[in-house]
């Protein structure tokens, strides 16, 4: 960058930059102070990595919702009843074959309803008689269910079975309870037909749960026929009754649909049906989170760095002023300073944001590696994350570039 003269006159001419010397003296610049620069870009890099890998685990994470959607819920509908409690009707607006009408609709693979049974204060449960109730276990509960509630549940027996449909239809005083519960009352076999007393009444005991896939309330319960609870302590009175819908895949929006009037054609708005939650919403609202909160953490990260590009350039201009007063002497207009500080703030920014980039990808490849998901990552995105990083750079040497083109030449050189 010195000055030349033109031919024949002795006039200097006024001294130029090209961009060929303005790279070298960037590179330069950059290259002069390695571990001052590696750690200058050190914010940049983890800034442009947290916006692609956030990006990508996003977009890779959204994609596997669909596939990893909950089957269980996909395929479970859920029908309250919501009739009036007073009038001609029945306090129960299930009939009494709700769950035959349900299974016959098309795609519905299982139905059960169930509500909890209010007792009375001086009821309790134990498992012997007992002249008082003093001993008597209040906490468990007693639900009253039909029969169709295990298959629905997808409920999975340690001992004995389920109670079916003859014991409802005959009213039988049989009871299924789970292991939490039979841990509890000390019945640990049925070969000796043990009994529960719900109060005075006493039910055997015909199966031990040991797991469901739906309503794990039944764990902790002592589950009865539908139709000896009606009898015995009349419809449901604390909470309303529930129907719990199996379906097969894809079927839940239809059977949400059909269920009120398969159930009572003269009073469908007796029931209120809830059906499974979109998968594609919930694949939405879970992207958008994830992006809201990992992206606000990646712009505070090029904040960060932007912040250190800053502060490092502007003690390069302190420390080089020398130099910058030397060049000024030697021709070296303003803008020339300012180029060259801001073409090295620049650089460092392009060099965090390519290493960013392809450690945000690693990371995002390797996550789905370890997890066996299909990577996902817009090519745009990958495109535009370096561009990210040098504007990060540019913005930061803004200041300091200034600052540098402003400093006197006489004073430069008395330093």
């Amino acid at each position: 960058m010195k000055p030349s003269l033109r031919p024949h006159r002795g006039i200097p001419r006024r001294s130029t930059l090209t961009a060929r010397d303005l790279l070298a003296e960037a590179v330069a610049g950059v290259l002069q102070r390695p571990a001052r620069s590696a750690l200058t870009a050190l914010g940049t890099v983890l800034g442009v990595g947290a916006f692609i890998a956030v990006l990508g685990l996003t977009a890779t994470a959204a994609s596997q919702i669909d596939t990893r959607f909950n089957k269980l819920t996909a395929t479970e509908v859920t029908v309250e009843d919501t009739g009036p409690a007073t009038g001609p009707k029945a306090a129960l607006s299930f009939p009494p074959d709700a769950d035959g009408r349900i299974t016959r609709l098309h795609g519905a693979q299982a139905a059960g309803v169930s509500w909890r049974v209010r007792l009375a204060p001086n009821q309790g449960v134990h498992s012997a008689p007992m002249a008082n109730t003093n001993g008597a276990d209040a906490q468990t509960q007693v639900i009253a269910a039909s029969p169709g509630i295990w298959p629905a549940a997808q409920a999975q027996f340690a001992q004995g079975r389920g109670f079916d449909t003859f014991h409802d239809t005959h009213h039988q005083q049989v009871a299924v309870i789970g292991s939490a519960t039979a841990v509890r009352l000390g019945i640990t076999t049925l070969r000796t037909h043990p009994a529960v007393f719900i109060g005075d009444t006493p039910f055997t005991v015909i199966g031990i749960l040991k797991d469901v896939a739906r309503k794990p309330d039944l764990l902790m319960s002592i589950t009865v026929p539908r139709s000896i609870a009606e009898q015995t302590w009349g419809p449901p009175a604390d909470e309303p009754a529930q129907m719990l819908i199996a379906t097969q895949l894809g079927a839940a929006t239809q059977i949400a649909t059909e269920a009120p009037v398969a159930l009572r054609p003269e009073h469908p708005d007796y029931f209120k049906v809830t059906p499974p939650p979109n998968p594609r919403s919930l694949r939405t609202a879970v992207g958008d989170d994830l992006s809201q909160l990992f992206l606000l953490l990646a712009g505070v990260c090029l904040v960060i760095g932007a912040v250190g590009i800053a502060n490092t350039t502007l003690v390069a201009v302190m420390e080089r002023t020398g130099e910058i007063g030397l060049r000024r002497a030697l021709g070296a207009r303003g803008r020339h300073i300012t180029w060259q500080f801001l073409t090295e703030s620049t650089a460092l920014g392009l060099v965090g944001g390519l290493v960013g980039t392809s450690i945000g990808t690693a990371v995002v490849v390797t996550v789905s590696a370890i997890r066996q998901w299909t990577p996902v990552l817009d090519p745009t995105t990958v495109a535009i994350a370096p561009g990210l990083g040098l504007t990060t750079g540019l913005l930061a040497g803004l200041y300091p570039a200034w600052r540098a083109s402003r400093i006197p030449p006489a004073e430069a050189l008395r330093r």
